[in-house]
């Protein structure tokens, strides 16, 4: 089974805004694009979303081969879903062990 970590980290916040700030002042991050629920901020490793919403700890992008499988197959051993998105697309999944990502091909 292959995978890859891809290069975008996402945060949800209530305010957006006042997150990137930070991140822009403290971590040196630069904003690259931003509407009302969503800003976008490049770094030389990785590329920083922030989205309106409830703060779920970050969410790293992980690359799988079949999206559908790795789903069924992950809520076999007890991750839970917390967000599907077809359209989007994005598959958000919470781990047995906290941790948070999306699933993409």
């Amino acid at each position: 089974m292959a995978n890859g970590f891809g290069t975008d980290i996402l945060l949800q916040s209530p305010d957006p805004k006042e997150t990137a700030r930070f991140y822009v002042e403290q971590l040196g991050f630069a904003v690259t694009d931003e509407t009302d629920n969503l800003i976008e901020l490049a770094g030389p490793n990785i590329d920083l979303y922030i989205e309106r919403g409830p703060t779920l700890g970050p969410v790293l992008e992980v690359s799988v081969g079949d999206v559908a499988k790795a789903r069924e197959r992950l809520v076999a051993k007890g991750c839970t879903v917390l967000k599907d998105e077809p359209d989007f697309p994005r598959l958000y999944v919470r781990d047995p062990h906290g941790l948070v990502y999306n699933l993409t091909r």
